[in-house]
């Protein structure tokens, strides 16, 4: 099994620039538009949807640029990215002003970010290889 791709909303094309460009660096398609009557038939949205694919060789994210509210309170739903350099990369969240949460649990510490628009995002190191 493969995962081909995460989907996304975000609520400006500049707010899902900033997050899936400049911090995680992917590559931006050019945006198309969800015809109405897919996205209604699919997501039971009533408006065309602007989408725009960010996608490095291991990565992909469909990002539905829409107006609809998030839920940020009680939010179970996330991504597991793994990172290089868990320090560097915190270091751009915060240049960029992403907001980053530290859970301890146990002798270990739970990172998690919000992109602009509160998707959240579970980042873990990448272990040393053997």
């Amino acid at each position: 099994m493969i995962l081909r791709h995460v989907a996304l909303t975000c609520s400006s094309e500049n707010n899902a620039d900033g997050f899936f460009k400049n911090l995680l660096g992917l590559e931006k398609s050019e945006p198309k538009t969800l015809p109405i009557f897919l996205s209604k038939a699919i997501f039971n949205v009533d408006s065309e949807l602007l989408m725009i694919n960010y996608q490095s060789e291991y990565v992909h994210f469909e990002i539905f640029i829409t107006a609809q509210s998030m839920n940020r309170h009680r939010q179970i739903e996330h991504v597991c990215l793994e990172v290089d350099d868990l320090q560097d990369f915190l270091n751009k969240c915060r240049d960029l002003d992403v907001e980053i949460s530290q859970i301890p649990k146990g002798d270990r510490t739970l990172t998690f970010i919000r992109d602009y628009d509160g998707n959240l995002f579970e980042i873990k190191h990448k272990p040393p290889k053997e």
